[in-house]
């Protein structure tokens, strides 16, 4: 079946049942980023597969709001679909609700299916169409009647981690989150959020690719805690454990059930971000709700002492990863054959000879030349070019670790670079090192160090349109919340133990992309008469190429952080490794 086939069999449901519009969200019933394939529905729908979009389908219109991120590699993917692209002003914002309240008219009906509609989002949309008589239709799912063969849920093993990686045991976990209910008054937790789940009872699986998260719910009260799970996944070991630590297992599909028999009168705390409306609907009238940010995705935020330990043996393998890849690259490139796809695969298998390798973190981005400005690119056999020693290599990818998650880009010379090509390079460069290496007051937020960040790129007239850095989790999501550094005053602190991206760029379209991150430690730095102050120890550990640089542009603490760096990646990756590649490493990291 076309696109255009599963298009018009969408509207035709519409027309049969009423409905105006109809909004298909990338989200599951846990509003994940990251989706089971049974849940990927705008792929299934128009062919797009970025991770982040809504699809608005009306009788005479269907779009695919999107960000910048996004914008070329959806005019590519959705030729042809009978979908168009919009793009989005503000990256995540709900655009399309103001683009629907213009264009219905009193009567018409907005439908949606409440799994995928997060309960801030359904609230949103109540709040702006239903003073204009728009009704809303929250049960429709018009995807399952006309998707044949649509993958069911995963039952992939989930298996539970020991306190000597984790730092910290389910009972005390639970113990502080009970704590905090406390403070909100609050008889009861809904949490649906698989990261949380994941952190929360120190379970890991592999139910989304890249998250090692498993499908789960969770009710807690402070008398008691059910955790909703297909129990098939856990072996007896691990139902035992969480059994002794007060846990009670009950099926998946059973949350439903359970939240419709809460006790009127009593009240639940729910995270109207990171719960399905199909769930809040479940709810007895007569039960109040605490709406606020799960206190789990704060908690695990600041990372322990053992989790920062084990995240810094993590970096150390992916630099020894690393520094074998790009050495094989520059050796071999010019003999012809690889290609960005064969390249994705490549750093994959230097990754897997690492002890407690697990996976990707993410799908790798590997963009040669113009493939480098499309900021989430994925080589596919359509788009799969061959590197030649020549211009610039962008490559953005992340492994799973048992002891922890990384996330790192490098952008290399493969040869003959262009004048603006080294002034680009050496300015994202030194907004990473500004970035990364700035002293602030405690209480700062993300919006200020993204400034820093951005400050040496603004001097000279150049910008880039995503965020500068994301939160990344332990053994977890690659992308983890509440603080992200971007332009958007998001209310929250930069506090010790956050492990985030620092990741500036500049893209020039159909030429190419380049982009330098690294991830780093919020720290103490100082105490004075002025407060306390924090700054960043960097965590990735992994050579920063240095041919590109035009020296006379940095700084003279810029030019002596970046040798300090590289000397750091010879110190702690070079034991690591054969004495050629050593070697190898030495040259490359000599100081400029």
């Amino acid at each position: 079946m076309s696109y255009k086939e599963r298009l018009a069999g969408i509207r035709q449901q519409m027309k049969e049942q009423g409905v105006s519009a109809y909004i298909i969200p990338s989200a599951d019933p846990h509003i994940s980023e990251y989706l089971p394939d049974r849940y990927k529905c705008i792929y299934f729908a128009s062919g797009f597969t970025g991770s982040a979009g809504t699809l608005v389908i009306t009788e005479d219109f269907a779009g695919l709001w999107t960000d910048a991120r996004y914008f070329v590699q959806a005019e590519e993917q959705l030729a042809g679909s009978g979908f168009e692209l919009v793009k989005l002003q503000v990256q995540h914002a709900p655009e399309y609700i103001g683009w629907l309240a213009e264009r219905l008219d009193k009567g018409a009906v907005v439908a949606y299916d409440a799994k995928l509609i997060s309960v801030g989002l359904a609230q949103l949309l109540e709040q702006q169409l239903a003073p204009l008589g728009i009704e809303l239709a929250t049960d429709r799912d018009y995807l399952d009647p006309i998707w044949e063969g649509r993958p069911e849920l995963p039952t992939a093993p989930a298996y539970l981690i020991g306190e000597e990686i984790t730092g910290k045991a389910t009972t005390a976990k639970l113990e502080d989150l009970r704590a905090a209910l406390k403070k909100y008054r609050a008889d009861y937790h809904l949490i649906s959020s698989l990261d949380d789940m994941a952190w929360l009872f120190n379970m890991r699986g592999s139910d989304v690719k890249c998250n090692p998260v498993v499908l789960s719910f969770a009710l807690i009260s402070q008398d008691n805690t059910i955790l909703f799970i297909d129990q098939v996944k856990l072996n007896e070991a691990d139902k035992k454990q969480l059994m002794a630590d007060g846990v009670e297992l009950q099926p998946y599909e059973m949350v439903e059930r359970v939240l419709a028999e809460l006790p009127a009168g009593s009240s639940i705390f729910i995270d109207p971000k990171r719960n399905c409306y199909a769930l809040y609907k479940q709810l007895p009238k007569g039960v109040r709700v605490i709406q606020d940010t799960n206190p789990t995705t704060f908690f695990k935020a600041v990372k322990n002492e053992v989790e920062v330990k084990n995240t810094r043996d993590a970096m150390v393998k992916d630099g020894v990863a690393l520094t074998r890849f790009f050495k094989w690259l520059e050796e071999n490139v010019a003999n012809g054959g690889i290609t960005e796809m064969s390249v994705a695969d490549k750093v994959r298998d230097f990754r897997a000879e690492q002890e407690g390798f697990v996976g990707e973190s993410f799908d790798t981005i590997a963009g040669y030349k113009a493939h480098g400005a499309l900021p989430h690119y994925k080589a596919t056999p359509e788009s799969d070019v061959e590197l030649k020693a020549d211009g610039l290599f962008l490559l953005d990818s992340g492994g799973q670790y048992r002891t922890g998650t990384t996330d790192i880009t490098r952008v290399v010379s493969l040869g003959n670079l262009t004048e603006e090509e080294k002034i680009d390079y050496t300015l994202v460069l030194k907004g990473m090192i500004d970035g990364a290496t700035a002293r602030f007051p405690k209480g700062t937020r993300g919006y200020q160090i993204d400034a820093i960040t951005r400050k040496p790129l603004w001097d000279y007239a150049r910008n880039y349109g995503h965020g500068t850095g994301h939160g990344v989790g332990f053994f977890l999501n690659v992308h983890e919340g509440p603080h992200v550094f971007n332009p958007t005053p998001t209310p929250v602190d930069i506090e010790l133990g956050m492990i985030t991206s620092v990741e500036p760029g500049i893209y020039r379209p159909e030429q190419y992309g380049i982009r330098i991150e690294n991830l780093v430690l919020t720290i103490p730095d100082e105490t004075n008469d002025f407060g306390e102050f924090y700054t960043f120890e960097h965590l990735t550990v992994a050579l920063i190429d240095t041919t590109p640089v035009k020296k006379e542009l940095l700084e003279e603490r810029q030019i002596k952080w970046l040798n300090s760096y590289n000397q750091m990646v010879v110190d702690r990756v070079g034991p690591h490794l054969n004495e050629d590649e050593l070697n190898w490493l030495k040259e490359k990291a000599k100081a400029i």
